[in-house]
């Protein structure tokens, strides 16, 4: 059973880990730029409004980055006081102006100091930490750390510490991270290794992981997704997230009832 669920997984990771998942995916946002640091920016907060429908989130962040003059680094680096009253009718869902506003404080500060967001994860790790695990404790209290922190903004950065799922966080690693030939991960990140990363846990990956075996934990936490991705590394574990594209494509299968022979 194990080494058919390895061939299975493996199958369905090439079926939808192609350049054509990208168009209809949140990722689309950061593929329109070239620049790392536009990439990274637009790549963070868009998987920070990844909750609800993908054409509504994609619909969301091209408002967000219109906003910014499609030019993400330099207006973040550049803006002053009066070039944030646009942002006062951002919404998305409970992602609400204030919480846009303070974005926008933690992001001029830290770029104001450091070339890559990568820093702000990788500094809490080394080569020989098993997981990420501490590097997204580490950023949700550094991100947080400035005076003018609204509390209601943090429901919107996870963290392990409060025993959350960090589905949007460990997302974003995997795009900055995860580097193969297909073309749809960036792969820009280098300070963090593939093997490091931890399984974006949304409800489609959950209810996959459970119907195949990978995740018997009844709970949906964080406990959970270090159970999945040990799981997983079964399979590779170098590269054990990139069994994302294989769970989340059979979740969307699922919806349109095309479940493979599998089941």
């Amino acid at each position: 059973m194990t080494k058919n669920l390895h061939t299975f997984l493996d199958d369905c990771y090439h079926k939808f880990n192609t350049p054509s998942f990208i168009e209809d995916d949140p990722i689309s946002i950061p593929h329109r730029f070239s620049k790392l640091q536009d990439i990274e920016i637009t790549a963070f907060w868009t998987a920070m409004l990844a909750w609800g429908q993908r054409k509504t989130i994609i619909n969301s962040a091209n408002r967000l980055f219109d906003l910014m003059d499609n030019a993400p680094h330099d207006f973040i680096v550049n803006h002053i006081e009066k070039d944030r009253m646009r942002f006062l009718d951002f919404k998305h869902r409970t992602f609400q102006p204030i919480d846009a506003l303070y974005f926008l404080e933690y992001l001029q500060h830290f770029y104001k100091q450091h070339d890559s967001l990568e820093y702000a994860f990788a500094q809490f790790l080394t080569a020989n930490t098993p997981s990420v695990s501490e590097a997204l404790i580490g950023f949700h209290n550094e991100f947080f750390s400035l005076p003018v922190a609204p509390p209601r903004t943090k429901k919107h950065i996870a963290t392990p510490a409060s025993k959350s799922t960090c589905k949007r966080l460990c997302m974003f690693l995997r795009w900055m991270v995860r580097q193969d030939d297909q073309g749809v991960d960036f792969g820009l990140w280098t300070n963090i290794k593939p093997a490091q990363l931890l399984m974006p846990l949304d409800v489609h990956v959950e209810r996959q992981a459970r119907r195949l075996g990978l995740l018997q934990r009844p709970q949906t936490d964080w406990q959970a997704v270090l159970e999945l991705t040990e799981n997983l590394k079964r399979f590779d574990p170098n590269d054990p997230v990139k069994y994302d594209f294989a769970l989340f494509g059979l979740g969307i299968l699922e919806k349109t009832g095309q479940i493979p022979d599998f089941y």
